[in-house]
């Protein structure tokens, strides 16, 4: 059964359980799957979408809803994982939602935005970064967060020009999100004449490092970027320590939590992190940042306010669509530009936004960060 099948039999049912002659899409709640990871090893990252996300929705319903319906999110956990994250999906096929904000994880977001596509389901995830989500051609799949194929130069570039170690050593978790950023990061440091000397993975969910760490110091590695999430980073940068590795690390927005603070402890400190832009530090943002720190939220996080503006760029599409017609309100996204607290957000035709900025920051062990130079 095809999706346009599928529609109308959904609304010859409801015809004749109503027992009218027509049907109206009107309904007093629009209902928004908010996908991630509520328990396993990165449930800071997902707690920060949720957050984000949860904002946006009390304030648009404060402000009178949408098109005359009030929206509902509902908490979907995917634990970060891709099978988990498939099951999710097929259940919010089931409970008949028809927007995500979610998922979290590139690893997870690739297969279950292949349902979604599938089912007309539109999907805007806040912080999947893999460029392999948005290549396939989909029309409903979004995202308000930049691309690996941006984060990975940037870091890249900074290496190479501002560091300017003497041995480089690129390490990755062997996932989609890891491995992918590693390679960009890899490919522009070669591009810009610094040799890698070491391109490794790691298994997720290690916690002994010593063997890799024994490689970095025969190499005499000096510098080492990481594609892949704080749990493994944190103990890496401890024992690194701990057995006199004296090199800089570096990674990705996927390590910029202060949970790898608790984690690697001094160790930490100096870290560089390419992460979203401070947009808890823009004066305009100011009251949306209070808003926060009333409900003792932590808004500095960097899913937070890219998950909020996913969900008010879905709603501003809706009106813009006047419609929750989820083809139509896809166009609207493509076709219009949106003034968010991340700023103007526009979409390309694969969904990817048009302009977003990775900054590099230095780590603190208190787990701060402040602007590298």
């Amino acid at each position: 059964m095809n999706k346009a099948t599928k529609q109308m039999t959904k609304l010859f049912a409801a015809m004749a359980m109503a027992g009218v002659a027509s049907y109206s899409v009107a309904a007093d709640t629009i209902k928004i799957a908010l996908a991630g990871p509520v328990t396993g090893a990165v449930a800071q990252y997902g707690e920060m979408q949720f957050i984000g996300a949860k904002m946006a929705i009390e304030q648009i319903n404060k402000a009178g809803g949408v098109n005359g319906a009030m929206l509902e999110g509902v908490v979907y956990d995917d634990a970060c994982d891709p099978k988990q994250a498939v099951a999710v999906a097929n259940k919010i096929v089931n409970d008949e939602v028809q927007y995500v904000v979610g998922h979290l994880c590139s690893s997870s977001t690739q297969p279950a935005s292949d349902i979604y596509e599938d089912e007309g389901i539109l999907m805007i995830t806040a912080a999947s970064t893999s460029p392999d989500i948005t290549a396939r051609g989909y029309q409903l799949v979004f995202r308000t967060i930049g691309l690996d194929s941006l984060q990975g130069p940037t870091a890249g570039k900074f290496i190479a020009e501002k560091v300017k170690p003497k041995t480089v050593a690129v390490i990755h978790d062997k996932q989609q999100y890891g491995e992918g950023i590693a390679t960009a990061v890899k490919q522009t440091l070669e591009a810009a004449g610094t040799k890698v000397a070491l391109f490794e993975g790691i298994n997720a969910g290690d916690k002994d490092f010593s063997a890799m760490i024994a490689k970095l110091k025969q190499a005499n590695v000096d510098f080492v970027y990481y594609g892949g999430y704080h749990p493994e980073l944190g103990l890496l940068l401890r024992q690194s320590a701990e057995k006199g590795l004296t090199a800089k690390f570096m990674g990705p927005e996927g390590v910029g939590n202060k949970e790898i603070s608790a984690i690697a402890g001094p160790a930490s400190e100096g870290l560089l992190v390419t992460l979203p832009k401070s947009f808890d530090q823009d004066p305009k943002n100011q009251a949306l940042v209070e808003a926060f720190k009333a409900k003792n939220q932590d808004p500095t996080g960097p899913f937070v306010f890219p998950a909020y503006a996913a969900v008010q760029v879905m709603a501003e599409g809706m009106k813009k669509a006047g419609s929750t017609d989820t083809a139509k309100v896809a166009e609207a996204l493509r076709a219009n530009s949106f003034e968010t607290p991340t700023g103007t957000l526009a979409f390309d035709e694969k969904g990817d936004l048009k302009d977003f900025s990775f900054v590099v920051y230095n780590w603190h062990q208190d787990g701060t960060k402040s602007e590298a130079k």
